[in-house]
Formats: C-alpha cells, structure tokens, sequence
C-alpha cells in the first residue's frame, strides 16, 4: 500500500519532491495571509467589549494555534525517525523546530500586548501563558539537543526522545481555560461546536490561521531542503548540482 513511497525516502527524491511542493504552499500562504490580514484588520467589525484592540486575534490566535501543530508535526516526525530509523524524518523535525519557536514566542509577546489592555498587566501565571512558556522552551531544548552532538543520530535520538515526551503539554495548553478558573479566554474557535464570532470575524481569521499552516509548511520545505544539502554534501548528486549551478552563473 506503501510502496509509492518508498523512492522518496532517497534524499535526492525527497529534496526534489519538497522543491515542486514549495510553490504551491508559498503562494497559498501569501494569499490567505493577505486577505485575512487586510481583512482583519481594516474591514472587520469593531468588538463592542474591546473595541479596536481584539484585533490582535488576527495574529495571536493563529500563532498559538499553529505553535501547537507545527510541535505535533515535529513531534510525528521525530517518532518515524526512532521507530523506523528514516534520517530524513529526523532532518524534517530539525526543520520544523525553529519556526515552531518562532510562532510560540509571536503567541506570547502577541498575547502580552493583548493582555496588557484586557488583564491591566503585561504577564500573569495563567495556566494557558505558563503551559505556552513552557512550549516554547520545549522547542527550545530540542534545538539545543540537535546542536549539541556531533553525531547527528544521536543527536536526533536526543531530540526526538523530547520532542516526543513534551507531547504531553499540548492537551494541556489546549484544555487549559476549561480545567482551571484561569484570565484567558476561552478557545476563539471550538471545532464541532458553534461559534459566537460573526462571519465578518470568523473568516479572515480561519484565513490566517489557514495561512499560517501554509507558512509553516513552506517554511519547513526550505530548511529541509537545507538540512538535506547539509547532510548529503558529498554525495554526487549534490555535487552534480552545484556544477551546474555554477555552470549557469
């Protein structure tokens, strides 16, 4: 059933597969975080509690969100590379790792400056601010233990081994402001629930949370292809590839 996908555990198959995919994920992203963006913050409705300055959501919401899954994401990929030994997982959650520390430390500064208005203070231990300090230092610890090995696949067992365990703080954050009297908020957007928002609201931010994931892919491809390149310098078909880039320049 898998066989198709055995070629692309090649690095050479994988780095080509992921160069055709990047367009389409860079495009996708450019245009869904142009229209939410524009969309929400210059045509969207004022909130009648908080008024112009829940606009921020535009950017928090699917920060945060997305801090999640791209950790989810790496995380996947650090168990195929444990469990079945695929280097090139291995490559893809070293990938993954900086951008997913980005977007968490984006949701916490987004977060305190929407906080500051709201909660009267910059900064409280809630349970959804602590449970997403502690991601970020999460991301953190892996991309230390990527670069604190020579040896790459102990590096990658070091890692994974956390990234893996750290699962364990996602349901946390996520269910936080319903297992505890906490400032947040609830969830903005509750799947398989109704929603309060308006659609004038709802769209551009289903827009931008849809175009962050697109970002993060697109993202994720470059610094894969980048960790292929890397760990495959002197093989020839690398080499092929640089003459004849240079050949062309």
């Amino acid at each position: 059933m898998w066989k198709w996908l055995h070629p692309y555990a090649q690095p050479e198959r994988a780095y080509n597969l992921a160069g055709s995919l990047f367009p389409w994920f860079a495009v996708l992203a450019t245009v869904l975080i142009t229209v939410g963006t524009v969309w929400g913050l210059g045509f969207a409705p004022v909130d009648y509690q908080q008024g112009h300055s829940y606009r921020i959501i535009f950017l928090h919401v699917p920060a945060a969100s997305m801090s999640m899954s791209a950790y989810m994401a790496m995380a996947i990929c650090a168990f195929i590379g444990l469990v079945w030994q695929i280097k090139l997982a291995d490559m893809a959650a070293a990938a993954i790792a900086p951008i997913g520390a980005v977007l968490t430390a984006i949701a916490l500064i987004t977060g305190a400056a929407w906080g500051k208005p709201m909660w009267g203070t910059w900064w409280v231990w809630d349970a959804r601010l602590t449970s997403e300090l502690v991601l970020l230092f999460l991301y953190l610890g892996v991309i230390a233990l990527y670069a604190s090995f020579e040896d790459k696949v102990m590096a990658a067992k070091a890692a994974g081994i956390l990234a893996i365990v750290g699962v364990i703080n996602l349901p946390i954050i996520k269910y936080s402001v319903d297992w505890w009297n906490t400032l947040h908020q609830p969830n903005a957007i509750t799947v398989g629930k109704s929603n309060n928002m308006p659609p004038e609201m709802l769209i551009p931010l289903l827009c931008n949370i849809f175009g962050f994931a697109m970002m993060i892919a697109a993202l994720s491809i470059l610094r894969f292809r980048a960790e292929v390149l890397a760990r495959n310098s002197m093989r020839p078909w690398v080499r092929a590839m640089v003459n004849a880039q240079e050949s062309k320049a």
